[in-house]
């Protein structure tokens, strides 16, 4: 399968059917000494009609161990992570 094949594929969380959107517009993250891949951050977007002044973004992040199944127009995964959560070394 091409790279550009799996951007196109929706990210769904399996337990609650939230969408996330595509893997395009995910980072990915990997450990830099092995290559290893840790997942793929996403960014939560809040509604920029919104009354409130200061929205923070939440960022999240999709370990690679979570994904449950890669298929032909989607990936399913378990659960997201905190980004502050994730230890990543230098």
């Amino acid at each position: 399968m091409l790279l550009s094949e799996l951007a196109q594929k929706e990210l769904i969380q399996v337990e609650d059917g939230v969408r996330y959107g595509f893997l395009a517009d995910t980072d990915l993250l990997f450990d830099g000494k092995t290559g290893e891949i840790i997942g793929f951050e996403v960014k939560k977007r809040f509604s920029r009609f919104s009354f409130k002044k200061n929205q923070e973004i939440s960022d999240e992040y999709i370990p690679w161990h979570e994904i449950v199944l890669i298929g032909e127009h989607r990936i399913l995964f378990g659960k997201t992570h905190r980004m502050d959560e994730l230890n990543l070394h230098d």
